[in-house]
C-alpha cells in the first residue's frame, strides 16, 4: 500500500511539473526578470566550478583512493569515482588541505610507500600514512583531467620547504629536487600553476596561527622564494575565515604585505540550517556576496595604493552547506534539496561576480561534505552533485546583469527576493543562459522573462532540480532529488515561465542576436 501511494505521489509531482511550469503568454506574471547582454558583468572563469580534496575522513582513503577495491584501477583510484568527477567536469581541485596541510610535510608523501613514515594528523586526530602524496596526486589529476592547485605548509612549515616543492614540482631536470622527481619515476615536471599560501591562518584553532602582520610578512618571504624558482606559478594568499573577528581588517593587511606578489585572496565560507529555518537557511548565501563586494573594494584600494596593474582576483575556494556533521568523524554529511538550493545559490553568487571572482573550490568531492558518496559497492550522487553538474557543463561565457522584479520576503529586516538569478550569455554558441532558484518554499512563481537585446528563437532546453519536499535526500537505493530535463519552442523577445517551489531551474535559451 504504501508503495502504491507513493508511486502516485511521483507521478503527481511529474504532472504538475511537465504541465505547470509553463504558462500561456498573455497573462499576468507575478515576477519579471529582464535581461540585457549587453550589460556585461565579466566572462566566466570555467574554475569557478572547481573542487578540494583533503586528508580527512574518506575523502582521499576509502573514496577516490582505494588500492586492492574492485573498483580500483591498477593504481589503486576509484574507477567509478573517476567516471562521476569526469560528468561534474571538474576544472581543477585544490589539494592536500585544509586544516590538514598546517601540518603536512610534503617530503612525507614521495618514494617508495614502504619507506614513508605514519605521522599523527594533529587536525582531525587520524592517522596518516603518506601512501597517497604529490605523485600520486599528479597521476590521479591527468586521470581526472583537472588542473592541480597545491596549498603549501605555512603553519608548520618553512620557506624551503614550500620553494622546495615547488622545485620537485615544476622544474625541468639538474637539481636536487627535480632529480628526485626523476628518480621516482616521472620524468616530466608537473608544472603546477596554482600554489596557496597557507590555509586559514587567522584561525586561533589552526597550526602555526599568527596574526595578519605575521602572516604577511612570512607569507611575502615565501611567496618571492617559490616565485624566484618558477615566476609563472600564481599564488593565493589566505584571506579571512575567521567571521567573528576582525576579517576586514586581516584582508586588508595581508594584502598590504602581498598585493604585488599574489594573484589571489581566498575566501571560505560554510552555511548551516541548525535552528532548522529554512528561509533562513534560503537567504545564507547573501553573505558570501557581501564578503566578495567588501574584499573586492579593499584589493581595488591596495591595488591603486601599489600602482599595480595587474588584477588581483577572489578564489572562494573553500564553500559548502556543513553543519550536521560537523566536528564529527568523518564529517559524512547527507545533503537533501534544501541543501542543493543553497549550492545553487553559491553558484549564482560566483556567476554574478564573475568579474572579481575567478576561482571556487566546493570542499569536498567525495564523502566528506560532498556530491559523491562512496561505499566498497559502488556510490550515488548527492542532491547537491546535480546543481553542480548543470552550472559546471553548461554556464559559460560571459556574465550578464539581469534585472529582477519579484517578491520578497523579510529576514531580520533584510528584504530577500524569492528569485535568485544570475544569467550568462555564451556568444560562441549563442545561448542564453538563465539560473534561478526558487526559493518559495510553497508556491510556483510565474515569470515573464524578458530579452533586452536579441529574440528568442528555436528549442529552449530546461533542466529542473527539484523533489517532493525540501527534506529529500538521496540513497544508493533511490534519487529522490536528481535533474529532470525537458524542451520548449521559444520566439520572440518573452516568454512566461512557472518556477516550480523549492527548486533549482537553469534555462538554455537560443538567441538571435546582430552580435
Amino acid at each position: 500500500m504504501k508503495t502504491a501511494i507513493s508511486a502516485l505521489k511521483i507521478v503527481i509531482f511529474l504532472v504538475l511539473f511537465f504541465c505547470s511550469s509553463v504558462s500561456v503568454l498573455g497573462q499576468k506574471s507575478q515576477a519579471r526578470i529582464k535581461i540585457d547582454i549587453e550589460r556585461q558583468i565579466g566572462e566566466i572563469d570555467k574554475m569557478i566550478y572547481g573542487n578540494f580534496v583533503e586528508h580527512l575522513g574518506r575523502c582521499i582513503y576509502g573514496g577516490l583512493y582505494e588500492p586492492g577495491s574492485s573498483l580500483s584501477d591498477e593504481s589503486g583510484f576509484r574507477k567509478d569515482v573517476i567516471h562521476a568527477i569526469k560528468e561534474l567536469n571538474v576544472p581543477i581541485v585544490r589539494w592536500p588541505g585544509g586544516n590538514f596541510v598546517s601540518g603536512y610535510h610534503w617530503q612525507d608523501g614521495i618514494g617508495p610507500k614502504d619507506q614513508r613514515p605514519v605521522r599523527i594528523d594533529l587536525a582531525w586526530g587520524f592517522r596518516e600514512n603518506n601512501s597517497f602524496g604529490t605523485d600520486e596526486f599528479m597521476d590521479w589529476c591527468r586521470k581526472v583531467n583537472t588542473e592541480p592547485y597545491f596549498c603549501v605548509n605555512l603553519g608548520t612549515g618553512t620557506m624551503d620547504e614550500a620553494r622546495n616543492w615547488v622545485e620537485y614540482c615544476n622544474v625541468e631536470k639538474g637539481t636536487y629536487y627535480s632529480d628526485l622527481r626523476i628518480k621516482n619515476g616521472h620524468s616530466q615536471p608537473y608544472n603546477v600553476k596554482y600554489w596557496g599560501l597557507g590555509n586559514e591562518v587567522d584561525s586561533p584553532l589552526q597550526m602555526g596561527y599568527k596574526n595578519a602582520e605575521d602572516y604577511g610578512k612570512y607569507a611575502l618571504e615565501v611567496a618571492k622564494l617559490m616565485k624566484w624558482i618558477d615566476k609563472d606559478i600564481k599564488l593565493i594568499a589566505s584571506g579571512s575565515s575567521n567571521y567573528g573577528g576582525d576579517w576586514i581588517h586581516w584582508n586588508r593587511t595581508i594584502l598590504e604585505y602581498l598585493i604585488r606578489q599574489v594573484d589571489y585572496i581566498s575566501l571560505h565560507n560554510y552555511v548551516g540550517n541548525r535552528n532548522d529555518n529554512y528561509y533562513q537557511f534560503m537567504a545564507s548565501t547573501t553573505f558570501a556576496e557581501d564578503a566578495i563586494r567588501i574584499t573586492e573594494g579593499i584589493i581595488r584600494e591596495e591595488m591603486a595604493k601599489a600602482r599595480r596593474k595587474r588584477p588581483v582576483y577572489i578564489a572562494f575556494d573553500e564553500y559548502n552547506v556543513w553543519y550536521r556533521a560537523k566536528g564529527e568523524e568523518g564529517n559524512e554529511e547527507v545533503y537533501n534539496l534544501e541543501d542543493a538550493l543553497v549550492v545553487a545559490g553559491y553558484l549564482n553568487v560566483f556567476v554574478r561576480n564573475s568579474h572579481i571572482v575567478k576561482m571556487a573550490n566546493m570542499a569536498q568531492l567525495v564523502n566528506v561534505i560532498a556530491p559523491i558518496f562512496t561505499s566498497k559497492e559502488g556510490l550515488f550522487y548527492q542532491s547537491i552533485f546535480y546543481p553542480l553538474q548543470l552550472f559546471s557543463n553548461h554556464c559559460y561565457g560571459c556574465s550578464v546583469s539581469a534585472f529582477v522584479d519579484c517578491p520578497q520576503y523579510d529576514m531580520n529586516g533584510e528584504k530577500i527576493p524569492y528569485l535568485d538569478v544570475s544569467s550568462a550569455y555564451n556568444k560562441e554558441t549563442k545561448e542564453l543562459i538563465i539560473n534561478v532558484v526558487n526559493r518559495n518554499k510553497d508556491q510556483f512563481i510565474d515569470t515573464e522573462i524578458i530579452s533586452q537585446y536579441g529574440q528568442f528563437e528555436g528549442k529552449a532546453t530546461i533542466y529542473e532540480v527539484n523533489g517532493r519536499d525540501i527534506k529529500d535526500h538521496n540513497s544508493p537505493e533511490q534519487q529522490l532529488v536528481k535533474t529532470i530535463t525537458k524542451e520548449m519552442n521559444v520566439k520572440g523577445d518573452k516568454l512566461i515561465y512557472n518556477f516550480p517551489a523549492h527548486s533549482y531551474t537553469m534555462i538554455v535559451i537560443p538567441l538571435k542576436t546582430k552580435m
